[in-house]
């Protein structure tokens, strides 16, 4: 296997994620200033129906049901771990008649219609896959998409001050040599895997806190083009 991609596979992935849990919320120390960011750029007050790909524990779809969501907003989440989809379940418990949380077999295939959402969010899940499966993510946020659409993304990324690369060169070793120490996530670049043909970049930046940067991004889907 290569060194410079150990991805967890789902099996193995399901297993971490179940396990660490509750405990996934501790990371808004790094995360929280990310999340706040792509909550001042993606425009989520607008929103009419909302995917969220990598829901965790709900964290982050209650936080916008409370403050971001307008009263006839839609909710639907999935996650790969069942004890995420059960902490989701009951985060969002309150919300029940807009928010349908799903267990996701690991497959990447969005469990949505073409064209029938216009918010696409998926928070440090990417770091989490392959480039392949990120070709792919991007793909099934594009097919769910309507027009004009966001995709709405935060990723562990690269350092752009001495400290937080050199967070990211110690974050990098740890997911070559074990991925399971760090959650099998790791540094990447978002703008790597953006077809610029395909999406508009309405917001880009990272901001790093507690020395761990976090790329943020929300894109928008361009129409298709006409032959």
């Amino acid at each position: 296997m290569d060194r410079h991609d150990r991805t967890l596979d789902t099996a193995q992935g399901r297993a971490w994620y179940d396990k660490f849990g509750r405990k996934q919320d501790s990371q808004d120390f790094y995360a929280g200033p990310a999340l706040d960011a792509l909550v001042a750029h993606a425009d989520f007050e607008h929103a009419t129906h909302l995917f969220e790909f990598g829901c965790g524990t709900g964290h982050f779809a209650r936080r916008l049901f409370e403050h971001e969501l307008s009263a006839a907003a839609h909710y639907t989440g999935v996650d790969v771990s069942p004890v995420m989809v059960g902490l989701a379940t009951e985060k969002l418990r309150s919300h029940e008649a807009r928010a349908q949380v799903i267990a996701s077999d690991g497959g990447i295939r969005f469990p949505l219609q073409a064209a029938s959402v216009d918010r696409v969010v998926s928070n440090y899940v990417l770091d989490l896959m392959s480039d392949e499966d990120a070709r792919t993510c991007f793909a099934e946020a594009r097919r769910c998409l309507v027009p004009g659409g966001k995709l709405c993304l935060v990723s562990l990324g690269e350092g752009n001050t001495p400290a937080s690369r050199l967070v990211c060169a110690l974050w990098s070793r740890l997911f070559r040599w074990r991925p399971t120490l760090v959650g099998g996530c790791r540094p990447i670049r978002l703008l790597a895997h953006v077809d610029r043909e395909r999406w508009r970049v309405a917001y880009h930046e990272t901001i790093t806190a507690f020395g761990v940067p976090s790329e943020v991004c929300v894109l928008e889907r361009l129409p298709d083009a006409i032959d």
